[in-house]
């Protein structure tokens, strides 16, 4: 079968689900693998290029191979990659004072609303991560049988400026994915082993269990209002035309 964007896309999305599930998974030849496909698609795969080749930078600069993550951030550059939210946080932050990194840096250009998506994609990837958090804990000691998913905001639909935006918003996706997932393991895993209580030995306490179960559908509607009200929404003022550059390095702040 031909690949597509689409197609493309699905697979970048579940190798990041992996790697957010198990950081030691090997990644990397499937990435190399979407960069070769991708950019098979001309123009329309760029993109898709660009976001494995972002996430090769991104696992180099981890295991310390600062050289390996400029060459891939470079060609991730010249496919359109343009995060440069992503580039002020995180493990880019050493590579801040390489000349060659600054030059890739100032190559870099976005849209005013672009830009905002960005900022909302990284606040996003935090919250989520917090609220997958909180419901752990909150699902602590539950003792009914409910399965309570974790809400979460939904992607940004508009029609982006620039095509690099498309893979920070399969970095979030991706993240949304592992996180739901380790939710649902958890939750079922707590569900079944109340239900077992009560076959085994009748010790299920089913008032509390009640209770439980009130309270938890409670905090999934207020949860699921949250993020609702999280949905990215456009500035009417927000520009079209390309910043140029980039945000200086170390401007970029992070709401709380």
């Amino acid at each position: 079968m031909a690949d597509t964007v689409h197609s493309l896309t699905a697979l970048l999305h579940e190798l990041l689900v992996a790697h957010v599930t198990d950081g030691a998974a090997d990644i990397a030849p499937g990435l190399r693998d979407i960069v070769a496909r991708g950019a098979a698609l001309g123009p329309d795969g760029a993109w898709i290029a660009a976001g494995a080749h972002a996430n090769l930078s991104g696992m180099a600069l981890v295991q310390g191979q600062a050289d390996r993550a400029v060459s891939h951030l470079e060609a991730a550059v010249s496919a359109g990659y343009n995060d440069c939210v992503a580039l002020h946080a995180g493990p880019a932050l050493p590579l801040h004072r390489d000349p060659r990194f600054r030059t890739l840096y100032q190559r870099m250009r976005i849209t005013e609303d672009d830009f905002d998506e960005l900022l909302w994609l990284h606040q996003e990837m935090r919250t989520a991560v917090r609220d997958a958090q909180d419901a752990v804990v909150d699902n602590i000691g539950r003792l009914d049988t409910g399965v309570s998913p974790l809400p979460q905001a939904p992607l940004p639909t508009r029609e982006p400026h620039t095509q690099g935006v498309l893979a920070t918003r399969v970095d979030l996706a991706a993240l949304q994915t592992a996180l739901q997932r380790a939710a649902l393991k958890a939750e079922f895993q707590r569900s079944s082993g109340n239900t077992s209580l009560d076959l085994i030995d009748g010790s299920w306490d089913r008032p509390r269990a009640r209770r439980d179960a009130w309270h938890a559908d409670a905090s999934d509607t207020r949860r699921q209002r949250a993020a609702e009200a999280r949905a990215f929404v456009e500035r009417p003022s927000a520009g079209s035309s390309l910043l140029s550059p980039c945000p200086p390095l170390g401007s970029i702040t992070y709401p709380a």
